[in-house]
């Protein structure tokens, strides 16, 4: 049933954005080939995509083509749009796939040791650290983090940190985590905040059941009825959360690539339409809609793991 559903929303989003980008322009060779196209280009364009054929046979080409791998060609570029995606779908992957470990291990942590001592000093210095972090913009983070561990460090002779940019992994393991470490800092902060108030929350409500009383009550030790017993029912609302933000993850943070110049599906989107490069927007916005909804699912298939009774259809 979720799968269906799943697939009901992308339908739903190819007709829209079919809709948007093939319907409504008055001219769609001239809109899709961008400002600088030529006449043989737009005539390229109609003959490619057969626009002089019914909406309908547009439409099933359109999606046709999507279900093959083919997301259209970037006429600003001359290259395919899979192409472009495909250079920065590693960048984002990595930033979003480190960012999560990060901020899942600090938050979930953070949130335990809160909820296991309410209102000690631990909790009450965890609870400002998450208010900090959580009202604090990624952005401004991001430039706070590149002034005083990379401009301030670098003037008095350490250079520990680039500027920006992105080493790939064929680069070695070294240089790649060296670019990565202030984007992952960025993004692990500020969520690990939001994840340390849920999993604070979700285990105090966990804690104060009475499956709880009676695991304590037979001389079950308190870290096994801790992280045995409540935290993986305290796990549920906080996997949902984690699908929700690692899917508009990996279809590309646009603030964080931007502030450290790394060259992810973010920053290709804004590009793309600084440029009104339609082709790539198109494929970017599909991609990334496809990453939300297996996201979603696969958090719908993690319930069935963490709680027996879910049953998943």
């Amino acid at each position: 049933m979720r799968t269906l559903t799943g697939l009901v929303v992308l339908w739903l989003i190819s007709m829209s954005v079919f809709a948007l980008f093939y319907v409504v322009p008055s001219n769609v060779a001239r809109t899709l080939g961008g400002r600088q196209a030529t006449p043989e280009t737009i005539a390229a364009i109609n003959e490619r995509l057969g626009l002089d054929e019914p909406l309908w046979k547009q439409y099933a080409s359109f999606v046709g083509d999507a279900l093959q791998g083919d997301l259209g060609y970037d006429y600003y570029h001359q290259v395919p749009v899979t192409t472009i995606i495909a250079q920065a779908v590693p960048v984002t992957l990595s930033l979003a796939v480190g960012a999560a470990v990060i901020w899942l291990v600090l938050g979930i942590t953070n949130g335990v040791i809160s909820a296991t001592h309410p209102r000690s000093l631990a909790d009450r210095s965890l609870t400002a650290f998450a208010l900090f972090f959580y009202s604090m913009p990624s952005f401004l983070l991001g430039l706070v983090l590149l002034y005083f561990l990379y401009f301030k460090l670098t003037q008095a002779g350490y250079a520990w940190f680039p500027p920006g940019g992105y080493a790939p992994l064929s680069e070695g393991v070294g240089p790649w985590v060296n670019h990565l470490l202030l984007p992952w800092a960025t993004l692990a902060l500020v969520s690990a905040a939001a994840y340390t108030r849920l999993t604070r929350g979700s285990m105090l409500d966990v804690l104060s059941e009475d499956y709880i009383r009676t695991a304590r009550s037979k001389g079950i030790s308190e870290r096994r009825v801790t992280y045995r017993h409540a935290l993986r029912s305290a796990l549920t609302p906080i996997v949902t959360q984690f699908g929700i933000d690692l899917g508009q993850l990996v279809g590309g943070v646009l603030v964080t690539e931007t502030v450290f110049s790394l060259p992810g599906l973010g920053q290709t989107a804004i590009i793309a339409i600084t440029q009104q490069d339609l082709p790539v927007i198109i494929g970017i916005v599909l991609f990334a809609s496809t990453a939300v909804v297996v996201a979603n699912i696969l958090v719908d298939l993690a319930y069935a793991v963490l709680d027996p009774r879910v049953r998943i259809s």
